[in-house]
């Protein structure tokens, strides 16, 4: 049913492969221009060049990313023979993506909440919670790659 996709995979990968990398930049991105909007201009000019930024960032560069990233990943999940679901690795990399996703959609919420002017959150959470897509891409990569189970 769905054999095409073979014939396709050298694309889908290459096409996941950069919408990966476009969402992560964001992830990695959004976070840290949160702290600076809390700490250094949360009102005035510069609190509307953040939401600016915010808005742009995630919007048109993020949604979009997120979007292509799940597309082309069910694609190549659908591929027969790439993945095999008796091993433990695709369910670990699953439950990354979706953690992943979950916290897109948190720095979405963070981002009406700081338009809002209701953000509780610090800019010292938001550093530690800029670590956690690295920890997220380090895990799905190693599940990717390495297959370790």
């Amino acid at each position: 049913m769905f054999d095409f996709l073979s014939t396709l995979y050298p694309w889908v990968k290459s096409l996941h492969v950069i919408s990966v990398i476009a969402w992560m930049a964001g992830l990695f991105y959004l976070p840290r221009l949160f702290v600076y909007h809390t700490e250094r201009g949360g009102t005035g000019e510069m609190g509307e060049l953040f939401q600016v930024m915010e808005v742009k960032l995630f919007r048109l560069i993020m949604n979009p990313a997120m979007v292509a990233t799940w597309v082309f990943g069910l694609m190549l999940v659908f591929t027969p023979g790439i993945v095999d679901w008796s091993e433990y690795w695709p369910w670990v990399k699953a439950v990354m993506v979706l953690v992943m996703t979950w916290f897109h959609h948190w720095l979405g919420y963070r981002r009406k909440e700081l338009i809002a002017g209701t953000c509780k959150v610090t800019g010292r959470q938001f550093r530690l919670m800029n670590e956690v897509p690295t920890v997220l891409m380090i895990v799905i990569v190693v599940m990717v790659i390495v297959r370790p189970f």
